[in-house]
């Protein structure tokens, strides 16, 4: 009990039993112990995770831009990393109403968030600063793949121009159907939850950057994903790479 407890608290209650049952069987020294043990001990001792969602529609399609085929079809799953990135601007409100946007460039393979960019505004330049830096943390983004919604900074003339210099092929959904870009929207609803929790914004936009830069470094190296088989993504990838260099 002191251990899941421990988890708990370092995970800032965000974990929930399959997660902190995870954990525990990391560590060899004890028996591995099921989730749904976990979880009783958990209800026990009062321990819940936070579930609370909140979702919010933020990009407009201008006339005029481009729009790109949809090189996805709703099939956000690739063979290794870096073949397949989602993106998209989520707003994260402030006190007073000024909101900031988080643009963000997710690795499909492994839900590794690659490349993000905060600012107080939804021009292209937010985009195009999240998209150079998934590239500067990849070294190359040639030939790879990035989709997102019809927002008008992604069907932009600068946008085209940016993918076209570093060699990626744009890919768009639907108008209106958020389920052609799933896997971005879900990263939005999960950050928000976490992050804010009970709070409708963020005490101001210096706190709302410190405490997304925090989450993001945490989502990658720490936050373990039912989709990496409850692994943290940048451990994901690492298992990934190893596993590739014995077979080779």
């Amino acid at each position: 009990m002191t251990r899941i407890k421990a988890i708990f608290d370092d995970e800032h209650g965000l974990y929930g039993a399959k997660r902190i049952a995870a954990s525990l069987n990391d560590d060899t020294d004890f028996p591995p112990i099921n989730h749904k043990k976990v979880a009783r001990i958990m209800k026990s001792m009062g321990l819940k995770g936070f579930t609370k969602r909140r979702r919010c529609i933020t990009n407009r399609r201008k006339p005029g831009h481009r729009v790109m085929p949809d090189l996805v079809g709703r099939k956000f799953t690739a063979d290794k990393p870096n073949q397949v990135y989602v993106g998209d601007i989520t707003y994260l409100p402030c006190k007073g109403g000024k909101n900031m946007y988080l643009a963000t460039v997710i690795d499909v393979y492994s839900r590794k968030l690659v490349g993000h960019a905060l600012a107080d505004h939804m021009r292209v330049s937010l985009v195009i600063e999240a998209l150079s830096h998934a590239r500067k943390v990849r070294g190359s983004l040639k030939g790879a793949i990035f989709h997102s919604d019809h927002g008008s900074v992604y069907t932009s003339r600068a946008f085209r121009d940016h993918c076209a210099q570093l060699g990626v092929r744009q890919s768009m959904g639907a108008v209106g159907t958020s389920a052609d870009n799933a896997l971005a929207e879900s990263f939005n609803a999960t950050l928000k939850r976490e992050v804010l929790r009970d709070r409708k914004v963020f005490d101001n936009p210096i706190v709302c950057r410190q405490e997304v830069f925090r989450w993001c470094m945490r989502y990658n190296t720490r936050r373990r994903h039912y989709w990496c088989n409850l692994l943290a993504p940048d451990a994901f990838e690492a298992l990934t790479s190893a596993t590739l260099t014995q077979a080779a």
